[in-house]
């Protein structure tokens, strides 16, 4: 049965495929990637061509886009696989696939091509789900593995993976939210020092001791010791209220994010796409120095309505949204 579920799977990864549309040009240096559903978060899948897409929308779903043609092709709800890891996930009710509202992603790399994804879901229930990617064939398939499920009253943002096999979440209150730890052993607990107001996006450095947090409310980088060591958090303003946050492959943290004269624009562009007054912005920011570098920064516009993610590939910066964005733009690297 479990290697016929795998066969189903395999299929249909590749029948729900999604080529490049037409209406996808380029405008001067900006490509994109289109036939997406409000793409929240990006995470590049090591040692490949693919990049996971969070499409955050009303039937929300996990797309794998590709960094060599532009293709899209969809891997969850459909043509995932399901195998419950009850050892590490036994509090997990099981595999819920229906009211799924995908949030913030984050990949754990592992050997042979399999690596471990999390993704913050909304809908059905508030938690963390648990995912094993087999990136070994042409085109990367999901298989369910588990869950952990938020605790109540949290309201969660973004995740990262963490050493030794748990991962950090940002609990998002635009008056004071705060950073949760998991861990198989422990379960859910509060990172000391983490309260702040609108806590959003959150990436680990390699070795766990940071963490890099998007600080909505306060228009900065926050980055946060694990340690208890006493050392205060330290916030980098950045001039944009920060969403998701990525570790670059030059070192530097990629925040990425939106700014309005007044928060009810922001407010108004989620509500009604409607985004005049917005713009979207990313940066490169030096945490340690506090040096920051804007490597976009553009009005709001039909292709690109509400901007949360900036992701550095090779020599160029992926941009996701949401507010009815349906695809990926991807800037150069050197603005």
């Amino acid at each position: 049965m479990r290697a016929m579920i795998g066969v189903i799977s395999t299929l249909a990864t590749v029948l729900i495929s999604f080529p490049a549309q037409a209406e996808c040009d380029p405008e001067g240096e900006v490509h994109y990637i289109c036939g997406l559903g409000e793409p929240e978060d990006l995470v590049v899948v090591p040692d490949s061509s693919w990049v996971v897409v969070s499409g955050m929308q009303a039937a929300g779903r996990i797309d794998l886009a590709s960094r060599a043609d532009g293709s899209v092709h969809r891997v969850f709800p459909e043509g995932a696989g399901s195998r419950h890891d009850t050892e590490t996930f036994g509090s997990c009710p099981g595999d819920e696939r229906d009211g799924f509202l995908p949030h913030g992603v984050s990949l754990r790399p592992g050997s042979d091509d399999r690596h471990t994804l999390y993704v913050v879901r909304h809908g059905a229930r508030e938690s963390v789900e648990v995912f094993d990617l087999d990136a070994s064939s042409s085109a990367p398939s999901l298989t369910w593995i588990g869950c952990a499920v938020a605790p109540e009253g949290v309201s969660l943002n973004s995740v990262t993976a963490l050493p030794g096999g748990g991962f950090a979440a940002t609990n998002f209150n635009v008056a004071q939210g705060w950073v949760l730890e998991w861990s198989p052993d422990t379960g859910w607990s509060e990172v000391a020092g983490s309260r702040t107001p609108g806590p959003n996006g959150i990436v680990s450095s390699p070795d766990g001791r940071w963490l890099y947090v998007g600080g909505w409310i306060t228009k900065s980088l926050i980055r946060l010791s694990r340690d208890d060591d006493g050392i205060e958090p330290k916030q980098v303003p950045v001039g944009f209220h920060v969403d998701n946050v990525r570790l670059g492959t030059d070192g530097a943290v990629y925040a990425a994010g939106h700014n309005a004269v007044a928060v009810s624009g922001i407010v108004t562009c989620l509500s009604s796409s409607d985004c005049e007054g917005v713009t979207n912005h990313v940066a490169r920011v030096n945490a340690e120095a506090g040096d920051v570098v804007e490597v976009v920064n553009q009005p709001s516009n039909e292709r690109m309505k509400l901007g949360t993610v900036g992701l550095l590939i090779g020599d160029e910066v992926w941009v996701g949204g949401i507010a009815g964005t349906e695809r990926i733009a991807r800037f150069p690297a050197s603005n």
